[in-house]
């Protein structure tokens, strides 16, 4: 795993055509923007496991 210490507005460029950038820092919370190509499914984790899980709506929820 790579651990990276970015400040907000700071980006993360993962290949050429995706990056994620931190928007804001609360606490124990951080908001990122990810721009990603639309081939390219963006889930939270728990969404990912209900998707692998065959819930039905998790799909569409949280699709980027």
């Amino acid at each position: 795993m790579l651990i990276l210490t970015r400040k907000p507005g700071e980006v993360i460029r993962i290949g050429d055509n995706i990056s994620i950038t931190v928007l804001v820092v609360s606490g124990q919370q951080v908001r990122l923007g990810i721009e990603a190509p639309a081939e390219v499914e963006v889930h939270r984790e728990e969404i990912y496991q209900r998707i692998q899980a065959g819930v039905p709506e998790a799909k569409g929820a949280s699709h980027v």
